[in-house]
């Protein structure tokens, strides 16, 4: 355990010297800032009636369906692959640390500052709770769909940053399956021929589809959370062996 957090501590504050997680922060914001003005004039919109702010965020807000996958594999892809390309992965494999808890700790790092991200983002609950009475519970459900959803896509980034020596390529092979997961099935639940068993499959893995349905609504189904979970769990064991057969070589 100190090993991992000793890792974390590392590139946790790695993150706040790096121009690049900068850069993301502003246009995260920048979009969640779009996400809080639109809904603001949906509820201000007599025709609408009473909608849920957190149904009417990720119902609407293309710009954070677009923007949220893009997030993981640029917050991943110097974690791996530039210890590759400098050299210091193998320095880093001569402590006495085991290659899981450098995994562990470098994605507990991003996960963490994927989190901080989204904390300046409550400011926009505490303006909706003085001028009226949200439901807590969608807040939580919403937030928890996002983080949960995002850490799935980080420890794709991460698979994909332990595949490369090249920042860029690590974002092209995170973004690819990323973008799959997100939109795939969102694609083939449009398809209005599919057959039964197939169409409950897709809507199982549909991501945002859970966001809508589920998570806006205030409804934690443990389902979606074990599915996460496993997926999340599976990628790091993935990215794990990699870094032990790279370091085989």
């Amino acid at each position: 355990m100190r090993n991992i957090l000793a890792i974390f501590q590392r590139e946790f504050v790695a993150y706040f010297l790096s121009p690049v997680a900068y850069v993301v922060t502003f246009v995260f914001l920048a979009v969640n800032n779009f996400g809080f003005f639109y809904i603001v004039g949906v509820l201000n919109n007599p025709e609408v009636g009473s909608v849920p702010p957190m149904q009417i965020l990720l119902s609407s807000n293309i710009f954070l369906w677009i923007y949220l996958p893009v997030v993981a594999p640029v917050l991943t892809m110097k974690l791996l692959a530039e210890e590759r390309r400098l050299g210091t992965i193998e320095v880093l494999m001569t402590a006495p640390v085991t290659e899981a808890q450098v995994v562990l700790g470098k994605y507990l790092a991003s996960l963490a500052f994927y989190i901080v991200l989204w904390i300046p983002t409550l400011a926009y609950v505490a303006v909706l709770a003085t001028y009226g009475s949200p439901d807590y519970g969608e807040f939580f459900a919403g937030y928890l769909g996002l983080i949960t959803i995002g850490a799935v896509f980080l420890s794709i980034g991460l698979l994909a940053s332990s595949l490369t020596r090249n920042q860029i390529t690590a974002v092209i092979l995170g973004l690819l399956p990323i973008f799959a997961i997100w939109w795939l099935p969102t694609i083939l639940s449009s398809v209005g021929s599919l057959d039964p068993a197939v169409a409950k499959v897709v809507r199982f893995f549909d991501a945002i589809g859970h966001l809508q349905l589920d998570f806006s609504k205030g409804i934690i189904d443990t389902r979606r959370l074990v599915l996460y979970l496993s997926e999340i769990v599976l990628m790091l064991f993935i990215t794990v062996r990699v870094v032990e057969i790279s370091k085989g070589r």
